[in-house]
């Protein structure tokens, strides 16, 4: 604090005086220019409007247990209110500015900014989030050879996914088991299926997810019956009594390394889905 600002701030003599006067003006500058009235200063600190009038006259000062409410109502600081120089907070002139006229309205007006900054936080948000999609993973595999299987449903837990074309014509995602569909589909491998009858029927030589009977499959649809891309399997052929069922059109697989949405991006888009809800 500088020699004449510790003067101003001595309580004694002509020095508290012009202290008491300079303080008073303070007080009705910013009253003014935050566009209240005496009495809207004493009406929320709880005193009369002659008190706050002594106080701009420089007859009183205000008692030291109100300042902080005082300047709140002011939208000023106690630096502020006694003319002293802020230290430095790193605030460039622009947002000490920002700061001030914030501090300057009235509580709506406050609550209306306030509301507006977390509108553009999640904009902001939002636009770093990547286009994720969630589908379901299920927990029922698509046998790729013979399996004893269970009936198909849809339970499973979502897994998050970078939105592409397929991901995005997809419903649904498989685990793969066994290696009837080498070369082309390994066990362990994930493939997108589009849900039928979502999807349009099945065409010879597409491949689809099958249940036949209480297992599920992934094999490629011939006019003559399932095939499976390893050659040591042989087709699978039905009668008019069998029970089959298209699960859905096979998308593709999904790449370990590029399809998958990172922990973080998905903390973010689970975030952002609740803020909506």
């Amino acid at each position: 604090m500088n020699t004449q600002a510790s003067k101003q701030m001595r309580p004694d003599g002509a020095v508290a005086l012009r202290d008491i006067r300079a303080v008073g003006r303070r007080i009705q500058f910013y009253r003014k220019r935050g566009g209240l009235e005496q009495k809207d200063i004493a009406r929320r600190l709880g005193i009369t409007p002659n008190a706050v009038s002594n106080w701009e006259n420089g007859r009183t000062r205000p008692a030291l247990s109100i300042l902080p409410e005082l300047c709140g109502i002011l939208g000023i600081t106690l630096y502020e209110l006694y003319g002293l120089d802020a230290p430095h907070a790193g605030y460039t002139e622009q947002e000490q500015q920002l700061l001030s006229d914030y501090r300057a309205l009235s509580d709506g007006h406050r609550l209306a900014v306030d509301r507006l900054i977390e509108s553009l936080k999640a904009a902001e948000q939002a636009a770093a989030c990547p286009d994720i999609t969630v589908l379901t993973l299920c927990s029922k595999q698509l046998a790729a050879g013979f399996d004893g299987g269970t009936e198909f449903d849809d339970t499973g837990e979502p897994v998050y996914l970078y939105t592409s074309e397929r991901i995005r014509q997809a419903d649904l995602v498989f685990p793969v088991s066994g290696n009837s569909m080498e070369p082309q589909y390994h066990n362990g491998d994930l493939v997108l299926v589009q849900r039928y009858p979502g999807c349009p029927a099945l065409q010879y030589g597409e491949t689809g997810a099958f249940i036949i009977g209480n297992s599920t499959y992934i094999k490629v649809y011939e006019k003559d019956g399932l095939h499976s891309l390893n050659r040591r399997y042989p087709t699978m052929t039905f009668s008019e009594d069998d029970s089959v069922y298209l699960i859905g059109r096979v998308l593709g697989i999904l790449d370990p390394d590029t399809d998958f949405a990172r922990p973080e991006e998905i903390r973010m888009y689970q975030q952002l889905r609740a803020g909506e809800g």
